[in-house]
């Protein structure tokens, strides 16, 4: 029976592969290389039996509908427990992968969904690649108050680093970046009326409402 990890590792690296513009590996050995999907071509054979994969002309691998759901939930897990594990342990960028790929596979779908609402929904991962959505987000269901939460929902005083914008446009984002207002920044809520105001180092910004739920924080701690 192929381990539960090495299946993961698998269909991780054939989801990564096309997100960077490969439909499939174009050469088996790709995978078989990987070191933590320690994977051979017997394995990839059963896999193709069990209708996880299919292998085109001994040579190429891609992922069947069952495939595509366990990659979409693998990927998730990994995503996520690089987002807790930067955010809330904040454990360092030189051992973040090592240590994500050892965690995603004790997640169960249960813990998955809670660290996810945990940390506001993230869409995407400290490398910036999406985080494929789950029940949670689309329900928009709360069951634990989240350590990010969008700036709106930030009481007047305290102070937050910015970990995620989710922008209604490209030239939004742009223009908040060119304010400072950007992933990494420390921001201080002075007022929310008549208009939301916040504080970035020696600035003091005036921005709209539609803004505030666009920009989700995490609460610094209080000294």
């Amino acid at each position: 029976m192929i381990d539960q990890k090495v299946v993961e590792e698998i269909l991780e690296f054939v989801w990564t592969q096309r997100e960077l513009g490969n439909d499939s590996i174009a050469d088996l050995l790709s995978i078989t290389e990987v070191k933590e999907a320690k994977a051979d071509m017997a394995i990839l054979l059963s896999l193709e039996n069990e209708g996880v994969v299919y292998i085109k002309d001994n040579s190429r691998i891609a992922l069947t509908a069952k495939g595509e759901k366990l990659a979409e939930a693998t990927v998730r897990r990994h995503r996520l427990a690089e987002r807790l594990l930067s955010e809330v342990l904040e454990i360092e960028e030189v051992v973040l992968e090592e240590n994500a790929c050892s965690f995603e596979h004790t997640l169960s779908s249960l813990v998955t969904d809670s660290i996810c609402t945990l940390l506001g929904h993230p869409p995407t991962c400290p490398h910036g690649l999406p985080i494929p959505r789950g029940e949670c987000c689309k329900k928009f269901k709360v069951d634990v108050k989240p350590l990010v939460q969008p700036l709106k929902d930030m009481e007047i005083g305290q102070s937050g680093r910015i970990v995620f914008i989710i922008p209604s446009s490209h030239s939004r984002l742009d223009r908040l970046g060119s304010l400072g207002i950007v992933p990494g920044s420390i921001i201080r809520l002075h007022q929310k009326r008549p208009s939301f105001v916040i504080e970035i180092g020696e600035t003091t910004l005036a921005i709209d409402y539609d803004i505030t739920k666009e920009i989700y924080v995490k609460k610094e701690s209080e000294v």
